[in-house]
Parts: C-alpha cells; structure tokens; sequence
C-alpha cells in the first residue's frame, strides 16, 4: 500500500494538518518565534516550518512523542547547560507533549540564533567590500 506523502506550502497549512491536540503547541512556538524576532521570514524547508532571518534561524516540527525546534548546532551548544532538562541532538531540542512548551527558553535561544545570523551577515558584507 502507498502512503500518501503531505506536501506542505505554509506554516498555516502545516498546522492545521496536525491532529488537533497538537496545534495550540505549534501555534505557541510559532508565535514565541514571531515575537522575538519580527522580521523573520517563514517558509517550510525540508516540509517543516522554518523562519529566516539573515540566514536559517531555526526550524520547528511535530513528532510521534514530541515536538523539536532545530537550531544550528553552535546555537544549541551555547546553551548546553539550559538544556539539561530535555533530550537534544546535534541540532534539535525535544519539548515532550506532556511538558509545557518552555517559551522563555525558546524566546532566549531564538533571539541569540538572530544576534548570530545578523553579526554573521554583517562580517560578511564587510569583508565583500574589502
């Protein structure tokens, strides 16, 4: 049998094609991400809901047990001793359904993604003008 493959196109979409109990938690990343950094631009990349700002500043999804904010894996490296408390990959942050979504966190690692990414953007239009 062939499993039918979902091709999202926005992060509206994406919601709200995830079961019910699970969109209020997506909708709260989604906001938190929004309203630390407002000029990001949101997307879906890799059939996820991702924001841009001067660059990838992070990605967000939903899972069988959890949901995962994905970072680079310098941003979630400089903030190893706040994340002891959840499961981490090279790049990814578990929330468990279970858990309250950690906003307070996701505001202060999302913030110091978009410090990043601008400084980065900044040093390389400096050095292209040289």
């Amino acid at each position: 049998m062939e499993m039918l493959r979902l091709i999202y196109k926005t992060i509206d979409e994406y919601i709200c094609l995830q079961p019910e109990h699970q969109r209020e938690a997506l909708g709260l990343i989604r906001q938190t991400i929004k309203a630390t950094v407002p000029d990001a631009v949101e997307t879906i990349s890799y059939q996820m809901p991702a924001f841009k700002y001067h660059g990838m500043l992070c990605y967000f999804a939903v899972f069988k047990d959890h949901y995962s904010l994905f970072v680079s894996p310098q941003i979630r490296e400089a903030f190893s001793s706040e994340l002891v408390s959840f499961k981490t990959t090279k790049s990814a942050i578990h929330f468990l359904f279970d858990d309250p979504i950690p906003v307070k966190l996701i505001e202060d690692i999302i913030r110091f993604a978009a410090i990043t990414n601008l400084e980065k953007a900044e040093s390389k239009k400096r050095k292209s003008q040289k």
